[in-house]
């Protein structure tokens, strides 16, 4: 049973996240017309009934790769991003059949059934075979799920992997960014992908207050509430920040009336995992400490508080990016077996 690893890009602003979602719905009429809206437009079905499946990432994709090798797959991700967060870098894997005949993977009964839906859970027949055979190829897998997907979201890569890959406990480290648009003009064409801050920043103090949180630490103090975790120790491998001066129409305009030029300042940060929200607060944090209402030291108190409180606020979801995602080296070996 061949194994296959996609890396993900998406746009997150009409995302709820990347993990699939049913919530109920307090009236089932209410239910069953969100649920038909969805369905129309997405192709999405809730399995519960009296739930309305939520337009997510992982959904989307799943369905796309189920109508590709026509059999149902199970999609996971490394990576559960929330409403709003984009990614550059995310990674999924799926297992399919080899190879089979479509009549003996669905049965007699079914072998010359026709389905005319393409919902979450529908199977699309094809003309012989079921599943993707790695002789077929990985860039017309790419391409195949690709031709099923939506504009905001597209796989970049596919490869193969162990039959045991996981793409959540195998992951070694992630990096994600975080843009900020530090302006009195507001953003326009890529206004979803960055956060405005309407004061000037103190990019130095920002890099001084970066080192502070290099290292292994307990981070309950940049953990929202309920985050879920037994362990609030974590890793940050690395922190970060530049800079760069940008002009659309309307900031030169003010530049050449003697106003000011809009910058860009990027936040980046690596580690070996993160909290709930851990990389938003910690890119709050920073704004406190560039814009002078916090300094260095705030942020080593609040490390060694471990106290939400004591950290800066988490800021929105729209400038949070997912970079990479590694993983170990795969075996020479590994890879010859498969093939």
């Amino acid at each position: 049973m061949p194994r296959y690893k996609l890396t993900i890009a998406y746009d997150g602003t009409g995302f709820h996240g990347w993990q699939k979602q049913e919530p109920p719905m307090p009236d089932e009429a209410e239910a069953s017309r969100r649920a038909y809206e969805v369905a129309a437009t997405e192709g999405l079905e809730p399995v519960v009934p009296g739930r309305v499946a939520l337009r997510t990432v992982q959904a989307i994709v799943e369905r796309a790769v189920r109508r590709v090798v026509r059999e149902r797959i199970e999609l996971m991700g490394a990576s559960r991003t929330d409403a709003g967060v984009h990614a550059r870098g995310q990674v999924a894997a799926f297992t399919c059949s080899p190879t089979e005949p479509l009549a003996e993977a669905r049965g007699p009964a079914n072998a010359e059934t026709t389905e005319s839906t393409e919902t979450d859970t529908a199977i699309i027949p094809a003309p012989s075979h079921t599943g993707w055979p790695i002789a077929r190829g990985l860039d017309r897998l790419v391409r195949a799920i690709n031709g099923k997907l939506p504009d905001d979201v597209q796989v970049l890569s596919a490869e193969m992997v162990s039959d045991d890959f996981n793409p959540i406990a195998d992951c070694t480290s992630k990096g994600y960014s975080y843009t900020l648009h530090v302006s009195t003009t507001r953003p326009l064409w890529d206004r979803r992908l960055v956060q405005q801050v309407w004061t000037e920043l103190n990019v130095d103090h920002m890099r001084e207050a970066a080192a502070r949180l290099v290292g292994e630490h307990d981070f309950a103090a940049f953990a929202a509430a309920g985050h879920g975790r037994q362990s609030t120790v974590r890793t940050v491998h690395g922190v970060g920040i530049s800079e760069e001066k940008i002009s659309d129409e309307a900031t030169q305009r003010r530049s050449d009336e003697g106003g000011e030029w809009a910058r860009r300042v990027r936040i980046e940060i690596s580690g070996n995992g993160f909290l709930y929200n851990m990389v938003r607060i910690i890119a709050g944090t920073l704004v406190e400490v560039g814009r002078g209402k916090m300094t260095p030291d705030d942020v080593s108190a609040a490390i060694e508080s471990k106290d939400r409180r004591n950290a800066g606020p988490t800021l929105p979801a729209q400038g949070l990016c997912l970079e990479w995602i590694r993983y170990p080296p795969v075996r020479a070996e590994s890879a010859e077996a498969k093939l």
